[in-house]
Order: structure tokens, then sequence, then C-alpha cells
């Protein structure tokens, strides 16, 4: 089974009119992104795949009042209406996450009505994004309800060239006292941290339920080849989940990259990954890790 644990809600059900069209330069160093995309834009994308975690992101006061093209993810609203709406085309093959704002009246009843109502299975923070602290009280209990519920979080790690986004708010070595707070909460730290990949290891390292994806890193091949040789050393290659970060990536070119971490060009003598450990990361059961097989 080949899962991606880490897509994101299409801005649009059908056809993007011309005028809300969002072509990011700066998600990416080697091709813009278009970050407006459709139903059908999804399902095509997600075609190498058999299931796929998908979530949008509620965003923060902040991140809401600046334009769309700055956001890259399109028109605000219920984002976890969207999703749901989403997964019920193609229930077999998509699970939702909901999302939040701690810092939101009615965050924790959210929670309830994503899990209970709109049948949504894990939850998608970005600190950053949502400039909450991780660390705050009102983030504290949106962990002890997802704990409770049995609902595993995707986090947002590491740099955003978004400028209203605070980058102390997704440095992952804050994920280790989270972990040590909330034990049986199942953690996924996304991108592996980047550029902190280093702290990201560590922790999950650690920690038995806090995994990291493998999302929106091949792009850059000697930080990406230096992150898996350094997962290697530390023995956390079976920690690592496929996530592509869809649309800033596809699950294709995630997949493909993987497998030729090694290939750095104009580089010999270096370590390799071992090419057994990369092919097990795309084929890892992440839904039983993250306690989403039922």
């Amino acid at each position: 089974m080949i899962v991606d644990v880490h897509t994101h809600t299409p801005t649009h059900r059908e056809t993007v009119p011309p005028q809300e069209v969002v072509v990011n330069a700066v998600w990416r160093p080697d091709r813009p992104v278009r970050a407006t995309v459709t139903w059908s834009d999804y399902v095509e994308a997600m075609a190498p795949v058999d299931r796929a975690i998908v979530f949008a992101i509620a965003y923060g006061p902040e991140l809401l009042a600046a334009p769309a093209g700055e956001r890259g993810r399109g028109p605000a609203g219920n984002v976890n209406d969207r999703t749901a709406e989403l997964v019920r085309s193609q229930p077999h093959k998509l699970i939702g996450f909901l999302s939040v704002d701690p810092l939101a009246a009615g965050a924790l009843e959210e929670i309830d009505r994503g899990v209970h109502e709109l049948k949504l299975r894990g939850v998608k923070l970005g600190p950053n994004y949502q400039n909450f602290d991780p660390l705050c009280p009102e983030a504290r209990a949106v962990y002890a309800r997802a704990q409770a519920l049995g609902l595993p979080i995707l986090f947002h790690q590491g740099t955003s060239p978004i400028r209203h986004a605070p980058l102390r708010f997704a440095h992952p070595i804050v994920m280790d006292e989270i972990a040590m707070a909330y034990p049986e909460l199942r953690v996924v730290m996304a991108h592996m941290g980047h550029p902190w990949q280093a702290d990201t290891i560590v922790v999950i390292r650690k920690h038995p339920h806090v995994f990291a994806d493998v999302s929106a890193l091949f792009y850059r091949p000697w930080s990406y080849y230096h992150a898996m040789r350094l997962a290697t050393e530390w023995g956390v290659l079976h920690k690592l989940l496929l996530g592509s970060d869809y649309p800033i990536t596809t699950p294709q070119e995630t997949i493909d990259h993987l497998r030729k971490v090694n290939d750095l060009p104009g580089v010999t003598g270096l370590p390799p990954v071992p090419q057994d450990a990369l092919e097990a990361i795309i084929h890892r059961d992440s839904l039983a890790l993250l306690g989403l097989s039922g």
C-alpha cells in the first residue's frame, strides 16, 4: 500500500475562474506552483497512491487578511466542510483531517463537530501560519482533546516564505515538549522540519508515536540527501512517512525523487542511503502507525 500523508484540499471544486488563479513562485526553487487547483486536478495527481490524507488550514487572522497569493491556498471559509465534502466523494481512498485555530472561540467544539458530524479523523495545525505559540494553554487543550479522541496531528514544521508566519512557532524542537506532555498523541512533523532536519531526527528518535514526513524536500537535492543520511546514521528511517504536500509537489514526483536521493550530480564517494529503506518509506503502512487503519 502507498499512502500520501500530506495533501491539501483543492481550492475549487470545478474550473478555477481566470481572476482567481494563483501561481506562486516562492514555494519551490525549481518551478512556479499553481496553488489554485480543482477536484479533478487532485484526483489525477493522487492516481499513484492507494490512500491519501487530505486537509486544509484554518488560518489565523493575520493570514486571512493577507492576499490569497501570499496564503497560497485559495479563499477562506469553513475549511473542514470543504475537506469533508471532498472525502465523501472518494471515501475508500481519502482520509480527511480537520483544522482549528486554537486561539479562536469554539475550537474544541469544532474538533468535536469535525469528528462526529463530518467524520474527519485527524488534525492539521500550522502554528506559524495560525500565529499561535504551540506551547500555549489553548494549544495544549487541542492536543489533549486530540489525544482523548485518538486523533493524530500533523504539524507544519520548519521554514516558510510567508512573511506573516513566525518561524519560531514551527521549530521542530518544540515537538519534544509536546510529545512528553501527551505521550499517546500520534504526531507527524511535516517536511522533516526543514531546514532543521537534525532537530526533527532527534525528536522522532526519542518518542515512539512521533513521525516525520518527507514532503517538499526533494527539490533541494543536497539538503535532501544530507537529511536522509542523518536519518540513516541516527537509525530513524523507519520513522519517516511518505508525503507530497500536493499541490506544491505530486506523489509521483515525491516517489521518483525518493528513489534517486543518492543521485547527486557531480558528487562521488559519499555513503548512500540504503535503497531498501527508501523503498520501505514508499510502501510504509502509515495508517497503522497513526492509528487510522480501521
